[in-house]
């Protein structure tokens, strides 16, 4: 049960607010609960049954940009209702994979449920609703393992799709049986979870926080507290040691879990880098694409946390706010000094900053003007063919 806030909590909210709003800076976090609902909240994966009747209406009204990117979505391969899902028992994926067996078809499997999950909802055309349930039964069916270097990476893009298309479909529609939500829970339970919760401390950071994408995911979708609630303390431990602030000190934090802890190791850690600023990514000199792997995965695992009631944004806006506006500015064109990345950055952000930029820009007041020119400028964002796919559509000026 939601209670009523007191008059002093709500002129507290309110002078936050105001100082949010006057001067752009972001409230000291307020308490974050600390542990997974009693009761989860469905559907609840990264977009909630009140976001996605936001988007049904204004697509609906023909409003933009969410009719464009209604648009785009449903031209895309992935949206087609002569799909044949491939699915195998094993998926093995070396590293960039190769080899690939079956690493492609799963992932865009998993993004082609979501795509009919969503255009289900949207247009109440129930041909995609038991089309996405044909890709889930398919795999469900089928799949025991993944194998290969890439294996944990893969499991996490794919797991994180899969329980966004379930959770829509299972809350929304009547056409899923018992049989296949019992079997598709057990798939995500024993191929996917045990992949995917212990994480990986010495990997970059962006398989970590895809991983505690897929796994926060999948706790909602099974309602499990204690995967939740693990996901959510490794995703907290992860976030200092792949977003920098200054006040961490004059280093990075080290992952936690890891011996890198040294000033040497954390520089090689950091692909080289040996100054560090605001928003600086442990991926940035690497590349800009792998970097908005991470900064995706921590968006959606705030706006998961957020709609089931525990809201993380507040804890991580700062990093967040810093490290979507550095990589905004330079993907945007501004010249890069020889201090970062050695003056070359590998630049290709990709469709990642919608969520993030909704969340912190619309919701909570924080001005963002690089992250916005380019959101803006992406617009209406694609997918990335690999877990994050059709934001524009779900999350642009969403306020709920």
């Amino acid at each position: 049960m939601v209670r009523p806030r007191s008059r002093g909590s709500l002129l507290l909210l309110t002078v936050a607010l105001v100082i949010t709003l006057s001067t752009g800076a972001v409230p000291a976090p307020a308490a974050v609960a600390r542990s997974a609902p009693a009761a989860f909240a469905h559907p609840g994966v990264l977009v909630s049954r009140a976001q996605l009747d936001f988007v049904r209406s204004k697509v609906n009204a023909g409003a933009q940009p969410w009719k464009a990117a209604y648009d785009q979505m449903v031209a895309s391969s992935l949206a087609s209702l002569s799909r044949t899902p491939k699915p195998r028992a094993v998926v093995e994926c070396g590293s960039y994979s190769n080899p690939n067996y079956g690493c492609t078809d799963e992932r865009q499997d998993a993004l082609a449920a979501y795509t009919d999950a969503l255009i289900w909802y949207i247009s109440r055309d129930s041909r995609y609703a038991q089309k996405a349930i044909q890709i889930m039964d398919a795999w469900s069916a089928v799949i025991t393992d993944h194998t290969n270097s890439n294996a944990p990476l893969q499991t996490g893009w794919a797991g994180s799709s899969w329980p966004r298309a379930a959770e829509i479909i299972r809350y929304t529609s009547t056409g899923w049986s018992a049989t296949g939500v019992n079997r598709f829970a057990t798939m995500l339970r024993n191929v996917y979870l045990p992949e995917v919760i212990n994480g990986r401390a010495t990997t970059n950071g962006n398989w970590e926080l895809s991983m505690m994408d897929a796994a926060i995911g999948i706790a909602v979708f099974l309602e499990d507290r204690a995967a939740y609630d693990k996901a959510v303390s490794t995703f907290r431990a992860r976030m200092p040691a792949y977003i920098y602030l200054t006040g961490d000190g004059a280093l990075p934090k080290g992952p936690a879990g890891s011996s890198i802890d040294t000033r040497d190791e954390i520089v090689a850690y950091w692909h080289g880098q040996e100054t560090f600023v605001n928003g600086l990514s442990q991926e940035t000199c690497r590349d800009f694409t792998h970097t908005g792997y991470g900064l995706a995965a921590i968006a959606h695992i705030a706006e998961t946390s957020r709609i089931q009631g525990q809201d993380l944004y507040p804890e991580i806006a700062d990093r967040l706010r810093h490290a979507l506006g550095l990589h905004a500015k330079y993907q945007l064109g501004t010249a890069v000094l020889s201090w970062l990345c050695g003056g070359g950055l590998t630049l290709g952000l990709g469709p990642v900053t919608e969520v993030g930029f909704n969340a912190l820009n619309n919701r909570m007041g924080i001005a963002m003007s690089n992250t916005q020119a380019l959101t803006e400028r992406q617009r209406p964002a694609g997918t990335n063919n690999l877990f994050v796919a059709w934001e524009t559509l779900t999350h642009a000026g969403n306020p709920n």
